[in-house]
């Protein structure tokens, strides 16, 4: 059995929150910081890849 790929999230914001999007089942709300050279940055506890815009298909 495959493990499924995390979920990848296009943002325009460079700070960002994450619940884990799932109401109740989800996770604690945490407040990440895209780095401006990378273009992305995954949430710790669900693994959500969030990628600013400027770097959609460059990541």
């Amino acid at each position: 059995m495959a493990t499924a790929a995390p979920e990848t999230e296009i943002v325009d914001a460079w700070r960002i929150a994450c619940d884990g999007g799932e109401g109740a089942l989800g996770h604690p709300r945490i407040w990440m910081q895209i780095d401006e050279t990378e273009g992305f940055v995954e949430c710790p506890y669900c693994d959500k890849k969030i990628i600013h815009r400027e770097f959609e298909g460059k990541v």
